[in-house]
């Protein structure tokens, strides 16, 4: 036990340092890229707002806190998501979790943007070549949580990051790192979540595309082949801590609230609020409602999100089918995300 609790000091220690990464992160608006990390997946978690940390346990929790994963009760858990984002985008997410049980969870996840068919513009030809690509934009992902005691929860996550625009791409690697706390201070119901999310080194475009014939100003000779130089990125890192409160009820009506804070290091802070209803364990309906202070981020296009979920035993088979809907203030693209999941 006494091991266990140096353990979860030393890394909620580490996690806190780090939240010192983020200071000033408005004044960095747009300097970060690999801007797909940003896009959720879990609908229930979307459903209300992203702001349960705290609160989003088994294979929903991939995405959230990766701490979550630990309190998984199959054996086997299957989830797959689709999300209309904006613009015409796809979001396609598919992942497994693994439970054995002493040594932990083990999970394996892989989202992919589906961007359709874009033209070609070149200097010459401003209005198109008649030719197209597809950007490929893939996050993969691999995870390990484990429950240090009926309370405590530990996760990390490595992601391999790739993204492909025509005969240019970048690739890296990210890691998340969260762990989550249950009827803290022995408080029945009350928990608590902390995330470090998108931590990794900075990521470049590289590739044939770059190089492009062009004359040398001030020098009398044929245009030569030359590589564009391109500058390094940063990831999307953010910090978040959160809490949540599921209340005693009876035994067919749950409640559960969730709030979130979250600091930046590419734009400003950003506050959630959520809360879910549940029937007889098998009826959900969400909501959630996310803001960043204008003055930190007056860019920022989330506002409203709701949803619901049916959940029911098929033949000892655990099915769930959950929507979420989350507003968008640009686009005229509200987003709408459906997600299957099962558990064996």
């Amino acid at each position: 036990m006494k091991n266990t609790y140096k353990l979860l000091i030393i890394m909620f220690t580490f996690l806190l340092a780090g939240s010192n990464i983020f200071a000033g992160g408005g004044n960095r608006t747009g300097t970060a890229g690999a801007t797909q990390l940003l896009i959720p997946v879990g609908v229930r978690g979307i459903s209300m707002s992203s702001a349960n940390i705290s609160t989003s346990y088994g294979i929903e929790a991939l995405f959230w806190n990766p701490a979550g994963v630990s309190k998984m009760t199959n054996s086997t858990d299957l989830m797959f998501t689709h999300m209309n984002y904006i613009a015409d985008i796809g979001v396609e997410y598919g992942a497994v979790a693994a439970n054995f049980e002493d040594f932990g969870v083990v999970s394996f996840s892989i989202k992919s943007l589906s961007v359709g068919d874009i033209l070609i513009t070149t200097t010459q030809n401003p209005d198109g070549t008649g030719a197209t690509f597809s950007p490929q934009m893939i996050t993969a992902g691999l995870t390990y949580s484990k429950l240090l005691t009926d309370r405590i929860g530990i996760g990390i996550t490595l992601n391999f990051i790739s993204e492909t625009l025509d005969k240019v791409s970048a690739n890296g690697v990210a890691f998340n790192v969260g762990a989550i706390y249950d009827n803290l201070a022995d408080v029945n119901g009350l928990s608590f979540g902390i995330v470090l999310r998108n931590i990794g080194p900075q990521m470049k475009y590289d590739g044939p595309g770059l190089v492009t014939l062009a004359d040398v100003s001030g020098q009398n000779r044929p245009p030569s082949y030359y590589k564009v130089s391109t500058a390094s990125f940063e990831l999307p890192s953010s910090f978040e801590i959160g809490f949540g409160y599921q209340p005693q009820l009876d035994e067919m009506n749950a409640l559960q609230f969730s709030g979130t804070f979250q600091s930046n290091n590419f734009s400003g802070d950003e506050y959630k609020v959520g809360a879910e209803y549940g029937y007889n364990n098998i009826f959900f309906v969400r909501g959630g409602y996310s803001f960043s202070p204008e003055s930190q981020n007056p860019e920022y296009i989330y506002g409203f999100t709701a949803g619901a979920g049916l959940h029911y035993d098929l033949e000892g088979i655990s099915v769930g089918f959950d929507y979420a809907f989350r507003s968008v203030d640009i686009f005229d693209s509200d987003n709408h995300v459906f997600g299957l999941t099962l558990g064996f």
